[in-house]
């Protein structure tokens, strides 16, 4: 008998759209692809940036977000890849129970058990924020007699408590990553390549933007090597990870 896995609802979160994209964009598109159920969190529109607007930027995120998402004629028992707009204003984040009340909302309501959220070691103070607000969120979703908000065009779910926390390096630091395990995402680099530059205000038409596309290739190659494969992302984990054999392990 061929093990099945069961499949999982997974909320990647990001401080601005894109973050995704640069962090796990790869591991988004294969996730996807095997069944799970991925929901994106945008809790800032990322508005202004020198070359962007709001419409813009949601056009784009619209466009990367249709990269990720599996094709319906290869894949058509998978779900496309969706993302909501929490609307917490760029550049401001603070930690405070409201926000955290929204996130829990947004957990709730997809039903994660496996929450991605970027490194908590980060220049950006969104990013930061951000970061504690979702940790503190995955407690929050589990509260019983709380009722938490949702954003429009979502329903409310019953509490819960995500089984697991990631974290995925999207960091503004000089940061060079120590990732609690690597996934494998030979095959799915192009695609998150293409899902940045999606991203044409960020990075096409600023051109100091440009070669962030080639660090990130740079560090897919690199992660990829450490476990003997074409291309890996990396992630963090407070917890550890359990396998129920070595059977699996990549060479």
């Amino acid at each position: 008998m061929v093990y099945a896995p069961p499949m999982a609802n997974i909320l990647v979160v990001g401080p601005h759209p894109d973050d995704q994209e640069l962090g796990m964009g790869a591991s988004i598109a294969k996730l996807a692809e095997q069944g799970h159920d991925v929901l994106l969190l945008d809790v800032t529109n990322g508005e202004p940036t020198p070359f962007g607007d709001p419409v813009t930027r949601k056009q784009e995120a619209e466009d990367a977000l249709q990269v990720l998402s599996p094709d319906p004629a290869k894949h058509p028992d998978a779900k496309s890849v969706r993302r909501v707009l929490l609307g917490l204003p760029n550049r401001y984040v603070e930690h405070t129970i409201e926000n955290r009340h929204k996130i829990a909302g947004v957990i709730r309501a997809h039903q994660a058990s496996i929450v991605f959220t970027p490194f908590f070691e980060d220049a950006h103070p969104d990013h930061r924020a951000v970061t504690r607000i979702v940790e503190d969120a995955r407690f929050d979703a589990k509260l019983t007699g709380v009722d938490m908000p949702v954003p429009e065009g979502m329903t409310a779910g019953e509490p819960i408590y995500p089984k697991w926390l990631f974290y995925y390096y999207a960091t503004h630091l000089r940061w060079v990553a120590d990732p609690s395990f690597i996934l494998d995402v030979t095959g799915y680099v192009e695609r998150k390549i293409e899902s940045i530059r999606a991203y044409h205000t960020q990075f096409v038409l600023p051109e100091k933007n440009r070669k962030v596309v080639d660090w990130v290739e740079a560090v897919s190659t690199y992660l990829g090597s450490r476990i003997g494969v074409e291309a890996g992302e990396g992630f963090y984990t407070k917890e550890p990870v359990g396998l129920g054999g070595i059977d699996r392990l990549v060479d």
